[in-house]
């Protein structure tokens, strides 16, 4: 079964927000844009849309607003979330405050995680979640 939450952003692409498979809900990648606007949270473009600076806690923020939204409208939670992976653009200058931030959320559930540099990702954004919860 798909899911497709009122709250997070559209989708990039033609694929649900999750799915569900037995007792297991699947998230597609989530990052920090918001419902209903092309504008990224943290992040400023110049006019050929190439990003010229952004904050990378205004996007850890906004990308785990999102995954709670998505959750949420699937029947799941926060809580339930037992495997996470990160996608970020720029370990170097990123690592330590995107850190910082995910124990903030995180520090009550301890999902397994894996943290990896990318290259690009398909929109102006610095980082992207995959995720795996229980429902």
């Amino acid at each position: 079964m798909n899911y497709t939450s009122s709250k997070a952003p559209d989708a990039v692409g033609l694929y649900p927000h999750a799915r569900k498979v037995g007792n297991l809900l699947f998230l597609s990648g989530v990052g920090p844009r918001k419902k209903g606007s092309k504008d990224i949270p943290g992040v400023t473009l110049n006019s050929s849309g190439a990003i010229i600076e952004y904050d990378i806690e205004a996007q850890c923020h906004s990308v785990f607003n999102n995954i709670k939204y998505i959750l949420e409208d699937a029947g799941s939670s926060w809580e339930q979330l037992v495997d996470v992976t990160v996608f970020l653009t720029n370990m170097k200058d990123d690592f330590a405050i995107y850190n910082k931030v995910y124990a903030e959320y995180f520090k009550d559930n301890q999902p397994c995680r894996t943290t990896v540099e990318v290259n690009k990702l398909p929109t102006p954004i610095a980082i992207e979640l995959k995720c795996i919860a229980t429902i």
